[in-house]
């Protein structure tokens, strides 16, 4: 203490010494509280939009991180959140807040689909004020945004509404200051296949009002391209639509004047039947809205009711009836289609998408809920795919009416490829229906349970094509064609693929759509022997609060337990600040901790205690406190992310930290570490071991 006094008379005394120590303090500040990152800076305010209200939220994103849209799907990162505070009794909202220009990605670690904002982020929301003394509207944004590592942030909006503001005056604009933004630690990793980047267009906020369109992501609208169009192919191999080929085409070569003029009038024909696909998938994203369809995809309900329509839809093509439009229809396009001319012809495909109904709708719907999911204009490029597969047959053989006689004969070989179909919606369905699941957390349908479907349904489909069950429709046969056992022994391989996700497999050819391992009746795999686990044995007489973690680690999940064991046995702490939603953690744990370096370390020589700070299970009401700052401590997460930024001023994850007993750093050259490659953690957890013994 005398020391300090000394130093602060002789201080006094010298100017530039003082200027110099005020430097040296306020670049000590600055470095001490740099890593607290904030990389979206928000501004909000109301317009008026006729009787209503209008709140738009404007973030400009810091370069190369994004931010996750109220429309990314469960079981990936988290989606953001929006609270209206005081809605009960002053507002109304009109609608789901729309959003502004996004991207999708698909995440591979996840298996989801991811959408995001790059650069800026518009979000509005229409509400309908029923209070006139109303003074403020209080919004909450929970979000995440991302680059190597994640942040999950809460950001408090209290936009005012000014006295003036009546609903029969003119507009009026105000801006609102945001609250400070609360930051919350939640890592997640964002490696992402990548996928071009649209240009990005600055708009203006009445533009944005104007052009506020569903995530449109580049490399998925070209794979709905690809799948509708290998779909429109399948259907053409149907009993419904394949015959009418050469029916169709001879038509047209024998009742025209000229062959020119029959070719021109089947090109016309082909560019009808596109035309009335893509028609309908306009009318489905005028009808339902992008933004309303993409948030349909992860409903409970509609999850659940199209689980049952792919469920009839299948029993339907493996011959139990047949989906059919009226037949009226069908009768009034034949009566418009012999007028004859180009509104004849518009007809008669008219008329071929009526009758081919029964093979065609079930695929045709499929392909619409699973285009419209994505949002945007997929469900019109989906039926440009589907159609141009069923249109182009009819266009190059009334061009080329000599391949009409390369064509093989109808037979029961068409009902063979509607069968195949049945089977492939079938197993679709459950994907629908595990999607309903995981939203309720109800665990009926864990992965393995719905492997062990997708086998019985391949092994069936196998068993189909190798003519050892017969269906209603099939034609007696006394052998299988070449290309049927070809397709026979593809699907035999692919069922024989399946069953190892039975102990824990990845099966990353299907990543998509069983649910994520972690959402398992045995985390490690059928008897604990999957990726890198252990026996059940080896997790008895484990100590209180401990559990084997990834590998057959074992891991604390609470700071106190794990440094009450860490003091019985004389080891260093290594805190792994992670989220369960957090990809480059599992990275981290699947590709680095995994290495026979590193795993021998993690399970002997420290005590690991995993914290995760998007647990969201809430604090006793004993243990719920309010910072220093005024952030309420309220869950498991909150206490632990309030823990990670007020010992380590950063709030990113994962987080590596190997201390003492103490709570004392054991790495002098990096304190803490984050993503990085096996051998740079391989000589951190060296450094930090050494330091404790």
């Amino acid at each position: 203490m005398n020391f300090t006094r000394n130093l602060q008379t002789n201080l006094s005394k010298n100017i530039w010494t003082k200027t110099i120590l005020l430097f040296v303090f306020f670049f000590a500040f600055a470095k001490g509280n740099a890593q607290i990152l904030e990389p979206v800076k928000w501004t909000s305010k109301i317009e008026k939009k006729g009787n209503n209200a209008v709140l738009i939220f404007d973030g400009t994103i810091e370069k190369d991180w994004h931010m996750y849209s109220q429309f990314t799907p469960d079981g990936g990162p988290l989606a953001l959140e929006i609270t209206f505070k005081n809605q009960k009794g002053n507002y109304e909202l009109v609608g789901k807040a729309k959003e502004g220009k996004t991207r999708t990605a698909y995440n591979d670690v996840f298996g989801v689909d991811e959408t995001f904002f790059e650069g800026k982020a518009h979000i509005e929301q229409e509400i309908k004020i029923t209070n006139p003394n109303l003074k403020t509207v209080d919004v909450d944004f929970d979000f995440q945004v991302c680059k190597e590592v994640c942040i999950n942030s809460n950001k408090k909006f209290s936009i005012a509404v000014p006295s003036t503001f009546k609903i029969d005056e003119i507009p009026v604009v105000t801006e609102a200051k945001a609250d400070e933004t609360k930051v919350v630690g939640l890592a997640i990793d964002t490696v992402k296949k990548e996928e071009t980047v649209q240009p990005k267009v600055e708009k203006t906020a009445e533009a944005a009002e104007e052009e506020i369109p569903a995530p449109a992501p580049a490399r998925s609208l070209f794979s709905i391209f690809f799948i509708a169009f290998l779909s429109g192919f399948a259907a053409l191999l149907t009993p419904c639509v394949f015959p009418m080929i050469p029916m169709t085409v001879s038509f047209f070569t024998k009742q025209s004047k000229s062959r020119a003029k029959g070719i021109r009038n089947a090109i016309i024909y082909g560019f009808s039947i596109i035309a009335i696909y893509v028609i309908l998938g306009l009318i489905v994203t005028k009808i339902f809205g992008a933004d309303a369809l993409n948030a349909l995809s992860t409903d409970v309900w509609f999850n659940l009711i199209f689980f049952v329509i792919l469920i009839i839809f299948a029993t339907s093509f493996l011959g139990a009836f047949e989906i059919m439009l009226p037949n009226s229809w069908a009768n009034k396009a034949d009566q418009q289609a012999d007028k004859g001319g180009l509104i004849g012809i518009l007809f008669m495909a008219l008329a071929l998408a009526i009758v081919s109904f029964s093979c065609t709708g079930p695929i045709v719907g499929t392909l619409l809920v699973e285009a419209a999911s994505n949002g945007g204009i997929a469900p019109i490029v989906g039926m440009l795919g589907f159609s141009l597969a069923l249109a182009l047959p009819f266009m190059l053989f009334a061009m080329f009416p000599g391949w009409l006689n390369s064509l093989p004969k109808s037979g029961g070989w068409l009902n063979t490829v509607k069968v195949v179909l049945g089977f492939l919606e079938l197993a679709l369905a459950f994907k629908f229906l595990s999607n309903a699941d995981l939203v309720l957390q109800l665990h009926f349908l864990e992965r393995e349970v719905f492997i062990a479907i997708w086998i019985a349904i391949f092994g069936a489909l196998t068993l189909y094509l190798f003519g050892k069950i017969t269906l209603p429709h099939d034609s007696p046969t006394h052998h299988i064609s070449v290309g049927r056992l070809y397709l026979g022994l593809l699907t035999l391989v692919f069922t024989m693929y399946l069953i190892p996700g039975l102990w824990g497999a990845p099966l990353k050819l299907i990543s998509a759509f069983p649910p994520p391992p972690q959402y398992s009746e045995s985390p490690f795999g059928v008897g604990g022997s999957g990726n890198g686990a252990v026996s059940s044995e080896a997790g008895k007489g484990l100590p209180e609060g401990a559990e084997l973690g990834p590998h057959g680690i074992m891991v604390f999940h609470d700071y106190e337990d794990g440094l009450a064991y860490a003091k019985q046995i004389n080891k260093p702490i290594m805190l792994d600040f992670t989220g369960y939603a957090c990809v480059n953690c599992r990275k981290m744990e699947n590709n680095v901790w995994s290495e026979p370096a590193i795993l021998p370390i993690l399970k002997n020589d420290v005590v690991l205690i995993s914290l995760y700070v998007d647990d969201k299970r809430e604090l006793p009401k004993e243990e719920q406190f309010t910072t220093a700052a005024g952030d309420k401590i309220i869950t498991v997460g909150d206490k632990w992310t309030d823990f990670m930024i007020s010992k380590y001023k950063t709030n990113t994850q994962p987080l590596y930290v190997i201390t003492d007993l103490e709570g004392k750093n054991m790495n002098t050259s990096k304190p803490t570490i984050s993503y990085v490659n096996a051998d740079e953690y391989l000589e951190w957890l060296k450094e930090g071991i050494a330091n404790f013994k």
